[in-house]
């Protein structure tokens, strides 16, 4: 039988946190953390989490044999990328020098040290930790009960430049703008960790649970062309 959400395991990941969180929000509903690709393939909705240096996590990936499942679950249903599981799905990262799942356009890039400074000019630390707010680009059912600007939790060293701005569901300040959750038809993926963000992140994630993979409507349907708003 179907497992209503995976959380696919690849040996890097929250995946704990995430899938008590899950639990939490969708009582009713079956969580599966999983390597397995038949119940990734087969369930209704798949949660991409993931922590640590990216080259790692594309070793494992491969070694697993996940890459070709990661891409065919993000192209055929509702799909959530976590943290590292936001930046694999662009075409590469500067972290490493590797190449991502090339899945959406754009790169990952180190916060560059000499823009680190706030507007006292003193230094901000790298990685980005902590609590910050999330400024929505567009409107989206992912954002549905959550306030513009509500706070969510952060670790990273890194950060996504899409390579088309209609992918940029929104962006957080530190000290200058960057992509902080993407969205395209199916895809949605932050690089907060919803499941350490309290009532923000859980409503986020319970939003994902009834979420149909569904386009917002000033979105392209796809990369090369202009969006008919």
């Amino acid at each position: 039988m179907a497992v209503d959400i995976a959380v696919i395991d690849y040996g890097m990941g929250n995946l704990r946190s995430v899938s008590k969180a899950l639990e939490h929000v969708a009582p009713a509903a079956s969580v599966a953390v999983t390597a397995d690709p038949e119940v990734i393939l087969t369930a209704g909705r798949v949660v991409f989490p993931g922590v640590g240096a990216m080259g790692d996590c594309m070793a494992e990936l491969d070694q697993r044999g996940l890459i070709d499942v990661v891409k065919q679950a993000a192209a055929s249903k509702p799909f959530l990328g976590i943290c590292l599981g936001m930046q694999m799905l662009f075409e590469h990262s500067e972290e490493g020098d590797v190449a991502g799942l090339g899945i959406l356009p754009g790169r990952v890039l180190r916060f560059p040290a000499e823009a680190m400074f706030d507007n006292r000019n003193e230094r901000l630390k790298v990685p980005h930790m902590g609590w910050n707010e999330v400024h929505q680009a567009v409107p989206h059912p992912m954002w549905n009960g959550i306030t513009d600007g509500a706070r969510f939790y952060f670790v990273h060293s890194y950060y996504v430049e899409a390579g088309n701005p209609e992918l940029v569901s929104a962006f957080t300040l530190y000290p200058f703008p960057f992509t902080c959750a993407v969205a395209h038809n199916n895809i949605f993926a932050v690089q907060f960790h919803p499941e350490k963000s309290q009532a923000a992140g859980l409503t986020l994630l319970g939003n994902f649970v009834t979420w149909e993979g569904n386009v917002a409507p000033n979105q392209c349907d796809t990369f090369n062309t202009e969006c008919a708003l």
